[in-house]
C-alpha cells in the first residue's frame, strides 16, 4: 500500500473534522461562559436582568424557555461560582479532547463521540415527548443522531464496529 493510499485511509473524512469543529464550537463556548462568569459572578444577577430585558427586547419570546434555562443555571452557578467554574472549564476540556481526537483520527474518539452522543438520544426523545412542544429541543435531537450516524458510519468505513 502506498504512502498516499495508507494517508488517506488513516486522515479523518470530512464529516469528522466537521463533528471535530462542532467539539470546538461547544467548548470555546463554555469557555465564554466561565469568563463571564469569572468577570460578573458577584454582580451576575444585575446583568441577567440586562440582558434578558435585552434579549426580550429584540428578540420577544424567541428562545424564551432556553433563556430562562440559562438564567436559572447562572443564578445557581453565581452562587457556588468557583465550582461551576470547574465544571464549565472540565467540559470544555473533554470537548477539545474529543476534537483533537477525530481531527487526529483516533478510534477512541469516535467510541467516546458516538456514545456521548447515542445516549441522551433517549433523554432528548422523553423530554421532547413530555414537555411542551420547543423547535430547538428538536433541533438539537435531530443534530446529535446527524452527529452519531455521521460518526457511527465512519466506524464501519473503518472497520472498527
Amino acid at each position: 500500500m502506498s504512502n498516499i493510499a495508507r494517508q488517506k485511509t488513516s486522515a479523518a473524512s470530512e464529516s469528522i473534522k466537521a463533528v471535530a469543529i462542532y467539539e470546538i464550537v461547544k467548548g470555546v463556548g463554555a469557555l465564554l461562559g466561565a469568563g463571564a462568569l469569572w468577570l460578573w459572578h458577584s454582580d451576575l444577577e444585575d446583568w441577567l436582568a440586562t440582558a434578558t430585558h435585552s434579549w426580550q427586547q429584540y428578540f420577544g419570546q424567541l428562545l424564551a424557555p432556553q433563556v430562562e434555562s440559562v438564567v436559572a443555571i447562572a443564578q445557581r452557578a453565581s452562587q457556588n461560582w468557583p465550582l461551576f467554574l470547574l465544571f464549565i472549564c472540565a467540559y470544555a476540556s473533554i470537548r477539545f479532547i474529543e476534537a483533537y481526537g477525530l481531527w487526529q483520527d483516533r478510534t477512541w474518539a469516535y467510541w467516546f463521540s458516538v456514545l456521548g452522543y447515542g445516549i441522551f438520544i433517549p433523554v432528548e426523545v422523553y423530554y421532547l415527548i413530555t414537555s411542551p412542544f420547543d423547535w430547538f429541543k428538536l433541533f438539537i435531537l435531530v443534530l446529535n443522531i446527524i452527529i452519531v450516524i455521521v460518526v457511527y458510519r465512519n466506524m464501519k468505513r473503518k472497520g472498527l464496529i
